[in-house]
């Protein structure tokens, strides 16, 4: 009896083992992937928004090989240089894959609803973030980030309800902030507006206002202020732009 335990045993832990590796295998969140399978999977989703994209990559790392190899044959020693600009290019390549992808992140998102999270998304992990703490039924939002530059409320949509809402949130974080001036940004491409691709390096670069345990204690009354507040009736993430997507999310939205 012992002995058929054991082997239900191990066989059930290896059916789970065999059915979590298929997961993982047809998983499409980072976090399930290999480094190799997301360097893949980032290269062919940037090519659909950025053609130039192989051009760009090939190039750099071949440039960079070329350039050691030439030093290599003034100094007399070639191969050596040429293994090292292998190296070389490879990173600069790299560098200019994670580039290229940030940018045609922007573009794949630019103009739907949400997409300040996508930005929000890119700051560094000392930087706290909340997409659609506020928001109406136009799909304005409001969305907040915390981290050394201070308390950030962003707007995102009509710039004359964003007045409104934004007034409404920066007096509640007022309250719970307790000193601590709340900075506000409306995302957008007009005058005094900041861009998508522009607003993560926006906040990033704010001058360093507060200390790791000031973050932490505001960070502790925003989820209280956060407990009580009603649901913004926005969805999170980036919303489609697809017309008959959009009203479908509207009418969802509104509970029809």
């Amino acid at each position: 009896m012992a002995d058929q335990a054991g082997k239900e045993a191990k066989a059930q832990l290896k059916a789970e083992k065999k059915a979590e590796k298929l997961r993982r295998k047809n998983s499409t969140d980072p976090a399930d992937m290999g480094r190799m399978r997301q360097i893949a999977r980032a290269y062919k989703l940037t090519h659909e928004y950025d053609k130039m994209l192989p051009l760009w990559v090939f190039g750099s790392w071949a440039l960079v090989v070329v350039v050691f190899l030439a030093i290599g044959f003034v100094i007399g020693h070639p191969i050596y240089l040429a293994l090292f600009g292998l190296s070389a290019g490879m990173l600069l390549a790299m560098m200019m894959l994670v580039r290229r992808t940030k940018a045609a992140t922007y573009r794949r998102y630019a103009g739907q609803a949400g997409s300040a999270e996508v930005a929000l998304s890119m700051l560094p992990k000392q930087w706290v973030s909340k997409a659609a703490i506020a928001g109406t039924r136009q799909m304005d939002a409001i969305h907040r980030t915390l981290g050394p530059g201070g308390l950030v409320l962003i707007g995102e949509g009509d710039p004359g309800r964003l007045k409104a809402l934004l007034a409404g949130e920066v007096k509640k974080h007022e309250r719970v902030a307790y000193g601590v001036k709340v900075i506000t940004i409306v995302m957008g491409d007009k005058p005094g507006q900041v861009p998508l691709n522009k607003l993560a390096d926006h906040i990033r670069k704010l001058p360093k206002t507060l200390a790791p345990h000031q973050i932490t204690d505001i960070k502790q009354r925003l989820r209280a202020l956060d407990a009580v507040r009603p649901m913004a009736p926005m969805p999170k993430g980036p919303m489609p732009t697809n017309p008959r997507q959009v009203k479908g999310a509207r009418q969802a939205m509104r509970g029809r």
